[in-house]
Protein backbone atom coordinates (compact mmCIF):
# COMPACT_ATOMS: atom_id res chain seq x y z
CA UNK A 1 0.00 0.00 0.00
CA UNK A 2 1.61 3.72 -1.03
CA UNK A 3 0.23 6.72 0.15
CA UNK A 4 -0.66 8.29 3.87
CA UNK A 5 -0.49 5.53 6.34
CA UNK A 6 -3.51 4.49 7.50
CA UNK A 7 -2.47 5.52 11.39
CA UNK A 8 -2.47 9.44 9.88
CA UNK A 9 -5.56 8.96 8.67
CA UNK A 10 -7.14 7.42 11.72
CA UNK A 11 -5.71 10.05 13.87
CA UNK A 12 -6.81 12.75 10.95
CA UNK A 13 -10.60 11.06 11.69
CA UNK A 14 -13.45 13.25 12.91
CA UNK A 15 -14.27 9.85 14.72
CA UNK A 16 -11.08 9.87 16.62
CA UNK A 17 -12.16 11.19 19.96
CA UNK A 18 -9.77 14.33 20.22
CA UNK A 19 -12.61 16.97 21.25
CA UNK A 20 -11.81 19.30 18.58
CA UNK A 21 -15.75 18.66 17.93
CA UNK A 22 -15.80 21.70 20.99
CA UNK A 23 -13.59 24.49 19.36
CA UNK A 24 -14.63 26.90 16.40
CA UNK A 25 -11.02 28.24 16.17
CA UNK A 26 -12.26 31.77 16.82
CA UNK A 27 -14.78 31.54 14.32
CA UNK A 28 -17.69 31.76 17.10
CA UNK A 29 -16.51 35.18 17.90
CA UNK A 30 -15.38 36.61 14.47
CA UNK A 31 -19.21 36.35 12.96
CA UNK A 32 -20.68 37.58 16.36
CA UNK A 33 -18.70 40.46 14.87
CA UNK A 34 -20.25 40.18 11.97
CA UNK A 35 -17.49 38.67 9.38
CA UNK A 36 -18.50 36.06 7.59
CA UNK A 37 -15.76 35.29 5.33
CA UNK A 38 -15.28 31.85 6.76
CA UNK A 39 -12.73 30.81 3.52
CA UNK A 40 -10.42 33.95 4.32
CA UNK A 41 -10.18 33.13 7.62
CA UNK A 42 -9.33 29.99 7.55
CA UNK A 43 -6.62 30.84 5.22
CA UNK A 44 -5.23 33.46 7.72
CA UNK A 45 -5.23 30.92 10.59
CA UNK A 46 -3.40 28.86 8.37
CA UNK A 47 -0.75 31.05 7.25
CA UNK A 48 -0.45 33.00 10.62
CA UNK A 49 -1.12 30.50 13.09
CA UNK A 50 -1.71 27.24 12.48
CA UNK A 51 1.01 27.01 10.24
CA UNK A 52 3.93 28.41 11.91
CA UNK A 53 2.88 27.65 15.22
CA UNK A 54 1.01 24.37 15.70
CA UNK A 55 2.17 22.65 13.13
CA UNK A 56 5.58 23.55 13.36
CA UNK A 57 5.10 22.60 17.15
CA UNK A 58 4.60 19.47 15.95
CA UNK A 59 7.09 18.49 13.12
CA UNK A 60 9.54 19.66 15.99
CA UNK A 61 8.56 17.13 18.41
CA UNK A 62 7.99 14.66 15.62
CA UNK A 63 11.79 14.97 14.79
CA UNK A 64 12.84 15.15 18.63
CA UNK A 65 10.64 12.21 19.33
CA UNK A 66 12.07 9.92 16.28
CA UNK A 67 15.71 11.45 17.77
CA UNK A 68 14.92 10.06 21.50
CA UNK A 69 15.33 13.91 22.46
CA UNK A 70 12.63 14.43 25.22
CA UNK A 71 14.30 18.01 26.75
CA UNK A 72 13.30 19.38 22.79
CA UNK A 73 9.64 17.74 23.32
CA UNK A 74 9.42 18.87 26.52
CA UNK A 75 10.42 22.81 25.39
CA UNK A 76 8.54 23.12 22.33
CA UNK A 77 5.61 21.92 24.44
CA UNK A 78 6.32 24.67 27.13
CA UNK A 79 6.85 26.97 24.48
CA UNK A 80 3.95 26.51 22.12
CA UNK A 81 1.99 27.00 25.83
CA UNK A 82 3.35 29.79 26.56
CA UNK A 83 2.67 31.40 22.95
CA UNK A 84 -1.04 30.79 23.54
CA UNK A 85 -2.25 34.34 25.20
CA UNK A 86 -5.82 33.50 26.05
CA UNK A 87 -6.96 31.44 28.71
CA UNK A 88 -9.35 29.36 26.62
CA UNK A 89 -7.30 28.79 23.71
CA UNK A 90 -4.42 27.37 26.35
CA UNK A 91 -7.23 25.28 27.90
CA UNK A 92 -8.47 23.69 25.00
CA UNK A 93 -5.22 23.04 23.44
CA UNK A 94 -3.90 20.82 26.63
CA UNK A 95 -7.99 19.15 27.11
CA UNK A 96 -8.06 17.82 23.53
CA UNK A 97 -3.72 17.05 23.95
CA UNK A 98 -4.39 14.94 27.45
CA UNK A 99 -7.93 13.54 25.49
CA UNK A 100 -5.60 12.42 22.21
CA UNK A 101 -2.73 11.28 24.41
CA UNK A 102 -5.44 8.59 26.91
CA UNK A 103 -6.56 7.59 23.76
CA UNK A 104 -3.84 6.65 21.79
CA UNK A 105 -2.17 5.15 24.95
CA UNK A 106 -5.30 2.56 24.62
CA UNK A 107 -5.17 2.34 21.30
CA UNK A 108 -1.38 1.78 20.20
CA UNK A 109 0.04 1.69 23.44
CA UNK A 110 3.47 2.63 22.02
CA UNK A 111 6.48 3.46 24.48
CA UNK A 112 6.65 6.96 23.07
CA UNK A 113 3.21 7.76 23.92
CA UNK A 114 4.16 6.39 27.26
CA UNK A 115 7.34 8.37 27.63
CA UNK A 116 5.37 11.61 26.86
CA UNK A 117 2.75 10.54 29.10
CA UNK A 118 4.93 10.14 31.98
CA UNK A 119 6.22 13.79 31.26
CA UNK A 120 2.61 15.63 31.87
CA UNK A 121 1.97 13.22 34.90
CA UNK A 122 5.06 14.92 36.29
CA UNK A 123 4.11 18.72 34.96
CA UNK A 124 6.95 18.90 32.97
CA UNK A 125 5.15 18.87 29.67
CA UNK A 126 1.74 20.36 29.59
CA UNK A 127 0.35 18.38 26.68
CA UNK A 128 -0.64 21.03 24.57
CA UNK A 129 -2.40 18.76 21.08
CA UNK A 130 -0.14 19.36 18.38
CA UNK A 131 2.67 17.93 21.19
CA UNK A 132 0.78 14.82 21.38
CA UNK A 133 -0.02 14.18 17.45
CA UNK A 134 3.49 14.38 16.85
CA UNK A 135 4.51 12.18 19.08
CA UNK A 136 1.72 9.60 17.95
CA UNK A 137 2.32 9.98 14.17
CA UNK A 138 6.36 9.83 15.01
CA UNK A 139 5.69 6.37 17.20
CA UNK A 140 3.52 5.14 14.35
CA UNK A 141 5.90 5.79 12.01
CA UNK A 142 4.03 7.97 9.68
CA UNK A 143 6.50 10.67 8.06
CA UNK A 144 6.73 14.03 9.33
CA UNK A 145 5.17 15.81 6.40
CA UNK A 146 2.30 13.38 6.27
CA UNK A 147 1.66 13.89 10.03
CA UNK A 148 1.60 17.62 9.37
CA UNK A 149 -0.40 17.77 6.61
CA UNK A 150 -2.71 15.56 7.83
CA UNK A 151 -3.01 17.63 11.16
CA UNK A 152 -3.12 20.69 9.19
CA UNK A 153 -6.21 19.64 7.26
CA UNK A 154 -7.93 17.74 10.63
CA UNK A 155 -7.64 21.72 11.58
CA UNK A 156 -9.42 23.09 8.59
CA UNK A 157 -12.27 20.41 8.72
CA UNK A 158 -12.62 21.21 12.67
CA UNK A 159 -13.45 25.05 11.27
CA UNK A 160 -15.48 24.30 8.62
CA UNK A 161 -17.70 21.73 10.67
CA UNK A 162 -17.83 24.53 13.29
CA UNK A 163 -19.27 27.14 10.54
CA UNK A 164 -21.76 24.40 9.92
CA UNK A 165 -22.84 23.80 12.95
CA UNK A 166 -23.14 27.93 13.51
CA UNK A 167 -24.85 28.44 10.09
CA UNK A 168 -22.43 30.07 8.23
CA UNK A 169 -21.93 27.77 5.19
CA UNK A 170 -24.42 24.39 4.75
CA UNK A 171 -22.85 21.12 3.94
CA UNK A 172 -21.81 21.64 0.61
CA UNK A 173 -20.45 25.37 1.25
CA UNK A 174 -18.55 24.00 3.47
CA UNK A 175 -17.26 20.80 1.27
CA UNK A 176 -15.99 24.13 -1.00
CA UNK A 177 -14.21 26.02 1.39
CA UNK A 178 -12.53 22.76 2.57
CA UNK A 179 -11.48 22.04 -0.88
CA UNK A 180 -10.62 25.63 -1.82
CA UNK A 181 -8.32 25.62 1.39
CA UNK A 182 -5.97 23.16 -0.16
CA UNK A 183 -3.17 26.03 -1.45
CA UNK A 184 -3.28 27.47 2.06
CA UNK A 185 -2.63 24.25 3.85
CA UNK A 186 0.50 23.58 1.67
CA UNK A 187 1.50 26.85 2.00
CA UNK A 188 1.49 26.11 6.10
CA UNK A 189 2.77 22.73 6.16
CA UNK A 190 5.98 24.60 3.98
CA UNK A 191 5.85 27.03 7.13
CA UNK A 192 5.42 24.37 9.73
CA UNK A 193 8.05 21.66 8.43
CA UNK A 194 10.88 25.06 7.77
CA UNK A 195 10.89 25.09 11.58
CA UNK A 196 14.47 24.07 13.03
CA UNK A 197 14.49 24.79 16.53
CA UNK A 198 12.08 25.54 19.38
CA UNK A 199 12.89 29.77 18.98
CA UNK A 200 11.08 29.37 15.67
CA UNK A 201 7.74 28.59 16.77
CA UNK A 202 5.40 31.70 16.18
CA UNK A 203 1.99 32.79 15.12
CA UNK A 204 0.21 36.49 14.26
CA UNK A 205 -2.73 36.78 14.86
CA UNK A 206 -3.56 39.58 16.53
CA UNK A 207 -7.30 39.70 15.49
CA UNK A 208 -7.63 36.06 16.33
CA UNK A 209 -6.84 36.90 19.79
CA UNK A 210 -8.68 40.06 20.41
CA UNK A 211 -11.93 37.84 18.82
CA UNK A 212 -10.67 35.15 21.80
CA UNK A 213 -10.45 37.97 24.30
CA UNK A 214 -13.97 38.65 23.80
CA UNK A 215 -15.10 35.11 23.36
CA UNK A 216 -14.09 34.21 26.81
CA UNK A 217 -16.17 36.69 28.45
CA UNK A 218 -19.39 36.12 25.93
CA UNK A 219 -22.42 35.24 27.97
CA UNK A 220 -23.89 32.71 25.36
CA UNK A 221 -21.24 30.01 23.84
CA UNK A 222 -21.84 26.68 21.83
CA UNK A 223 -18.20 26.08 21.47
CA UNK A 224 -15.28 26.57 23.77
CA UNK A 225 -13.25 28.31 21.78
Amino acid sequence: MSGIPLAALQLTDSAFPSGLYTLSHGLEGYLRSGDTDVAGLLADLLTHSAGPGDGAALALTHRAVTADDWDTVAEVDKRLHAMKLNREVRAAAVRTGRQVLQTAALVFGHPAIGRLAELVERGDAPGNHAVVVGTVHAALGVPVADAVTCDLYAFAASLTGAAVRLGALDFRQAQAVLHGAAPAIRRAADLALAARGPRDLHASALMADTVAAGHERAEARLFTT
